[in-house]
């Protein structure tokens, strides 16, 4: 093993992954390389948790701290994603009421019904700017549901 600072600059010196941890403890939350790049991005990264109570299929409103998040650069839409697939979006208009209230609207129906949704599953939204979001499904049995396994896109809900 090489002392600190004995790699420095060296191999697997990948973003937001500083290897002087030891070495520079004192410095290395405001290394430029690695802080920055990695606290910008979590800058603009917000998740929370939307419980379905009623019909799943109605419009929903997002968390007022969300709102909070993108105002003044709200978006026209968001695209959803679920977290095990990376090929399927579905793009959900966005309702602003002018009151700091932020609802999904047109498209929800579709994702609820494409996820299946129902009263009792939880979902876990990340928002990593650009409306891009990635959406985690938790049933009422506090178990995450995958819709799709591997390259081979089959359903795990048949």
């Amino acid at each position: 093993m090489a002392g600190p600072g004995g790699q420095r600059g060296g191999l697997g010196h990948g973003p937001g992954r500083p290897r002087d941890r030891r070495g520079g403890a004192a410095t290395t939350p405001r290394s430029p390389s690695h802080a920055a790049s990695s606290s910008s991005q979590e800058d603009r990264c917000f998740e929370f948790l939307l419980r379905i109570n009623d019909d799943p299929l109605g419009i929903k409103r997002l968390p007022d701290k969300f709102a909070e998040f993108v105002d003044g650069v709200e978006p026209a839409q968001l695209q959803l994603r679920e977290a095990s697939c990376n090929f399927c979006r579905w793009p959900v208009k966005v309702l602003f009421d002018g009151q700091g209230k932020m609802y999904m609207h047109t498209g929800w129906d579709k994702f609820a019904r494409d996820l299946e949704l129902e009263p009792g599953c939880q979902l876990t939204f990340l928002y990593e700017g650009d409306g891009e979001m990635i959406v985690k499904v938790v049933d009422d049995t506090a178990c995450r549901r995958h819709y799709h396994i591997g390259e081979s896109g089959s359903d795990t809900d048949s």
